[in-house]
């Protein structure tokens, strides 16, 4: 019930958005940092900030920033590294806070960003975590993939592949909490078939060149290997390539991660089976929408929220997966 009223807010608010002159196009630059719309509220910023933004997968992040101010009359900015350094993200959230914005989305990569994310509260600015979640913060709420419910999907997806039995291995990046729990998901999906077994599980360092060759080795050392499961935008990638190499195309299945054009073409190719494409234009736009509410929309739950201990916004918001495969990839193509 609580999440069928906020969609409905947000598409009434979106309305009114359009209805005060905000514009409908535009392009997405996805390098920069980037200010769009013609704000109704020129006082309000809101800026979202993370690492790795060079990547096709941040671009829909972008996107749908932009989009979210434009329908809602503010001004919207991206900061963040092209690549992932966190050490550099770090910075930019703290040069962000010193702007003093009407509210921060920000990735939750890892725990290192927990006292900035605190640090920004405790100024008055409140902060929504998207696409990957730090719950031990101070923030607000988080709007992303369910990472473990998509772990459980990428699993039975290849136990499915499979027919229920074979050697498999995992690619991950073994420090992001988001993708620990697409791992847990994983190993309780195929729990449920005997038959399967996970061998090893491989760290991709988010670079493909690294899991290829670590794919490579996989393939060698297992040469009864049945597939491999990523859980991440670049394994599957690497995944291809190693059995591409091998000779083994067909023979291993591979259920990838994400919508990047390698990961579509590997699927039309017949190198990949399927892969688990997040929604990912949604977090940002609904992790705007929590945040101008509370500037905008305050709603009474109680007497007085702040006193009864009510935070007035949704605590989590899953934006989910779409499978594509063969069926459907063309349609994803960027």
């Amino acid at each position: 019930m609580m999440r069928t009223a906020f969609f409905s807010m947000v598409i009434i608010l979106a309305i009114c958005g359009c209805e005060r002159g905000a514009p409908a196009g535009g392009t997405v630059n996805p390098g920069a940092a980037q200010t769009t719309g013609r704000p109704a509220h020129p006082d309000q910023l809101y800026i979202e900030v993370s690492a790795v933004g060079g990547s096709e997968y941040w671009a829909e992040h972008k996107l749908g920033l932009k989009l979210a101010g434009e329908a809602l009359g503010v001004r919207t900015e991206y900061l963040g590294p092209a690549d992932y350094d966190l050490e550099a993200m770090a910075t930019a959230l703290e040069q962000a806070i010193a702007r003093r914005p009407q509210g921060l989305l920000v990735a939750g990569f890892e725990p290192l960003l927990e006292p900035i994310i605190n640090k920004a509260v405790d100024a008055g600015i409140p902060v929504v975590t998207v696409d990957a979640d730090l719950p031990a913060s101070k923030r607000l709420a988080f709007v992303g993939t369910g990472n473990y419910q998509a772990g459980i999907e990428s699993g039975k997806l290849m136990a499915t592949c499979l027919g229920g039995k074979g050697k498999i291995a995992v690619t991950t990046m073994p420090g992001a909490p988001n993708l620990q729990d697409r791992v847990r998901g994983v190993r309780d999906a195929v729990a449920a078939y005997p038959q399967i077994e996970i061998v090893q599980v491989l760290d991709t360092r988010g670079d493909t060149i690294t899991i290829t060759q670590a794919c490579v080795a996989l393939l060698q050392k297992y040469p009864d290997l049945s597939g491999i499961v990523s859980v991440e935008a670049i394994g599957g990638v690497g995944a291809a390539t190693a059995t591409r190499e091998a000779g083994k195309v067909g023979k291993i299945k591979i259920v990838a991660m994400d919508r990047s054009n390698d990961v579509l073409q590997g699927i039309k190719d017949g190198l990949i089976e399927a892969t688990l494409v997040q929604q990912t234009a949604l977090m940002p736009l609904y992790g705007l929408q929590i945040l101008y509410n509370l500037n905008n929309v305050p709603i009474p739950i109680s007497k007085d929220n702040k006193k009864a201990g009510v935070s007035g916004a949704p605590i989590l918001i899953d934006t989910s997966v779409v499978v594509v495969d063969r069926r459907n990839c063309e349609l994803f193509m960027r």
